[in-house]
């Protein structure tokens, strides 16, 4: 995903939703990979593996789920013990079913840097390529 155009928000939170709603429509697990190292994350401390976490955000696993264009909050609970979770969208790595893996990842990088102008100078001389008969 690529910087949104002057004047349009983040597509993110859209896909996100679209695809939580066909997880769930095809009765499979929805799944949310978190990188737990952007500020403003809320997860347990110890659900937190590697700077990231995965999450359940099944109907069935969660409590008051909210998916605004901001961010998703909901209650979970783990180890029997209930935790409010709030993540930023840009947290938000990857959806997927549990299931079978489908989904979508994100990209990380919102502000990209432009890519680098080729000159045509710097090319090489010769192709790269071998004529394989």
């Amino acid at each position: 995903m690529t910087e949104s155009p002057p004047g349009m928000t983040s597509n993110r939170p859209y896909l996100l939703r679209a695809l939580y709603e066909w997880i769930m429509d095809n009765s499979m697990t929805p799944h949310v990979l978190v990188n737990a190292e952007i500020d403003g994350v809320d997860v347990p401390e110890n659900t937190i593996q590697k700077g990231k976490v995965v999450l359940n955000i099944a109907s069935s696993a969660t409590e008051q789920m909210q998916m605004g264009n901001n961010a998703i909050e909901f209650k979970a609970r783990f180890s029997g013990k209930p935790y409010p979770i709030y993540i930023p969208m840009e947290a938000v790595i990857a959806i997927y079913a549990r299931e079978n893996g489908q989904g979508m990842m994100f990209a990380q990088d919102e502000d990209p840097e432009p890519p680098p102008v080729n000159d045509p100078d710097d090319r090489p001389s010769r192709s790269h390529l071998k004529v394989v008969k």
